[in-house]
């Protein structure tokens, strides 16, 4: 009985990435369309698992810094990733910026207000909640704040925000009439869940400060050799199509 014990482990050993390892990745909420569809494209190249774990970049670096056992982590603001290296949390040159992520004015197909009139049109009393992320924390939620200062529309809004911890939930609130607009994330509002459900307005990129993302891998990581593995997917030419589709822009565009 033992050869048949010890076989699996051998050949597990004489490859190059153990299918059975797991890579546990912690993503930016805006990157739920994109990194369902690459993780399982990356899952049948591989023969490895892919662990999804989404939710707000900024909670996920206050976590990291405790030691979460992430492999990988892919930021919606590259200043987080950039903390975590100089602080030496990181797989040294592991830093790779992927994409460039945009915001819009989103409202459900039912209002009856104008959304290609932009941002002005938040001014409407019909819109009486607008669900944004929370800036405290979350990127696009930082971007939207961004936005309607510079449109002078912060003060007269303010008390209609609804804060989401992440910019998923604040699509949630949207998507279930729980506010009436929301600034959200391009690629949640073209993802297969809400593409569908309401209109959008693009909010110039002109307003906000870019939205620049990065990935890392984690020092900590016990599975360094696939997260390189899957940082070199990211750069590949159907990973950056995949991110396009999905409305965000190449970060070489946006410096």
């Amino acid at each position: 009985m033992k050869p048949l014990l010890i076989l699996p482990l051998l050949l597990c050993g004489a490859l190059p990435i153990c299918a059975q390892d797991e890579l546990t990745i912690a993503a930016a909420s805006d990157l739920q369309p994109v990194m369902k569809e690459a993780g399982a494209r990356f899952e049948k190249e591989t023969g490895s698992k892919v662990k999804l774990v989404f939710g707000s970049s900024g909670d996920f670096f206050a976590q990291l810094q405790n030691g979460a056992p992430f492999d990988v982590f892919l930021s919606a603001d590259v200043e987080y990733p950039k903390k975590l290296e100089a602080a030496g949390l990181t797989e040294p040159g592991s830093l790779y910026e992927y994409a460039t992520g945009k915001i819009v004015l989103w409202v459900p197909n039912n209002s009856p207000v104008d959304v290609e009139k932009g941002l002005s049109t938040l001014a409407d009393v019909q819109i009486h909640r607008l669900a944004i992320a929370n800036p405290a924390h979350a990127p696009y939620g930082r971007a939207a704040k961004a936005a309607l200062k510079n449109a002078g529309l912060w003060d007269q809004v303010s008390s209609k925000l609804v804060l989401g911890e992440n910019i998923s939930q604040t699509a949630q609130f949207a998507n279930s009439g729980n506010a009436d607009a929301a600034i959200l994330a391009l690629s949640l509002v073209l993802s297969p869940a809400m593409k569908d459900k309401g209109k959008y307005f693009e909010i110039s990129q002109e307003m906000y400060p870019p939205l620049r993302q990065a990935a890392v891998i984690v020092k900590n990581s016990a599975h360094t050799s696939l997260a390189a593995r899957f940082l070199e997917f990211l750069k590949q030419p159907w990973t950056r199509y995949l991110f396009m589709r999905y409305g965000f822009m190449s970060a070489k565009d946006v410096r």
